[in-house]
């Protein structure tokens, strides 16, 4: 697992209630028992930790946020284009 992966598992495991010791890139987000209030933390603590900003609407993007590797593959790809922004200006 990279570091990214490995920090937002960390990310999830101090916003859960009852912290499970075995997430998984494949772990479906249900299965966290996540109350929604809780999200929004966890959300805010990825992009404070990352320097993103995560656009989500709940209609349209659901099917970006099902799994842990899901979040993971999503920061990837907003940090890259972070990234490439930077380079660019």
């Amino acid at each position: 697992m990279d570091e990214v992966a490995t920090k937002i598992i960390d990310i999830l495991k101090k916003h859960m209630k009852e912290p499970m010791d075995n997430i998984e890139l494949k772990t479906p987000l249900t299965d966290l028992s996540i109350e929604s209030l809780d999200l929004a933390m966890i959300v805010f603590d990825i992009e404070d930790t990352f320097g993103i900003e995560i656009p989500y609407n709940a209609n349209e993007e659901v099917e970006d946020f099902k799994t842990v590797g899901s979040v993971v593959e999503r920061v990837k790809a907003l940090v890259d284009a972070g990234d490439a922004g930077a380079a660019s200006a």
